[in-house]
């Protein structure tokens, strides 16, 4: 399946990008946006990160297509400062995160992230790296298994399936995404196996998010990147669900909004803030977007701004 990028005409705008401007994609996944940073810095640079070689490797054709003045980078975004830092690269005039699995990482059978296709429990981005998530379903101890499961999945039914998963590997290892499915649906109640949506949908997304650390990730990022940003320079971030989404808020609001004070305590001076708010509710997936495209429904996407502190 072709992965369609979501908001790209929003995020995109939300750059204002500028011909000479030098910009980081931190998710670079098939090269959507990153295709559309390049057609507007003729005079600039882009910087592209992503974890999954063959995304790199795909991604490159359509980039050169355009023109040569990109560096594409295999490593985590989190090493935002330091993989920078080897390329001497300064400030930065636009980032952009737009987080997530695309959909070629969830179609291919044999990455193991989704629960449609039996394949082994994989779901690592970066193929190089020794935990996945047969590993955890395998080795975590129960009280880990639970952190996962309601911290990233926030399944609450995360006692019964934990259980579950720990009677299952005594007998066996649980090498699959069916023999993990079979496990939770057996799991779970009648009642919430009728319920709308895949049973399994909130284990998986748990077991993904700690495989390849996506929230510690995002926010390590969000920081090293916020301070990276030029005078004027702007952070777009696209995310797909709550917890993303709460992190990002939050460290935008840290940056660009007034720490809430007791009034009846007086402050000397007034806080000075470095950073505004591009928009303080989330843009949204258009009615057409929504046709087109169905994992556009649960997109969100914020942007932050670098300021000029008055004196």
């Amino acid at each position: 399946m072709e992965h369609i990028s979501v908001l790209l005409h929003e995020s995109i705008d939300m750059l204002d990008i500028k011909p000479d401007g030098i910009y980081v994609d931190c998710t670079l996944g098939r090269g959507g946006h990153s295709s559309e940073i390049l057609k507007r810095i003729p005079q600039g640079h882009l910087y592209a990160f992503d974890l999954d070689q063959s995304a790199i490797d795909e991604s490159r054709p359509r980039l050169e297509a355009i023109a040569d003045n990109f560096t594409l980078i295999h490593a985590p975004f989190e090493q935002f400062n330091e993989e920078l830092d080897r390329l001497h690269v300064g400030k930065v005039d636009g980032i952009l995160m737009d987080l997530g699995v695309s959909s070629p990482q969830f179609d291919d059978p044999e990455r193991g992230f989704s629960y449609r296709f039996d394949a082994r429990l994989d779901m690592r981005m970066d193929q190089t790296q020794e935990l996945d998530a047969a590993a955890i379903v395998n080795t975590y101890p129960r009280e880990e298994l639970l952190r996962v499961l309601r911290e990233y999945g926030e399944e609450p039914n995360a006692n019964r399936i934990v259980n579950a998963i720990l009677n299952a590997r005594s007998i066996h290892p649980v090498e699959t995404t069916f023999e993990l499915n079979d496990i939770i649906r057996q799991a779970l109640p009648a009642a919430v196996l009728k319920k709308k949506g895949h049973p399994a949908k909130q284990t998986f997304q748990a077991l993904r998010m700690e495989v390849n650390r996506e929230l510690p990730q995002l926010r390590s990022a969000l920081e090293q990147g916020l301070d990276r940003l030029n005078l004027h320079g702007r952070m777009a971030v696209i995310t797909f669900h709550s917890l993303e989404d709460r992190i990002v808020k939050q460290a935008f609001a840290a940056r660009a909004l007034p720490k809430k004070v007791n009034r009846r305590i007086p402050i000397a001076g007034e806080e000075k803030l470095e950073y505004r708010l591009i928009n303080k509710k989330p843009v949204l997936s258009s009615e057409a977007e929504l046709e087109e495209n169905n994992r556009a429904h649960s997109a969100k996407l914020r942007g932050v701004e670098r300021i000029e502190v008055e004196n």
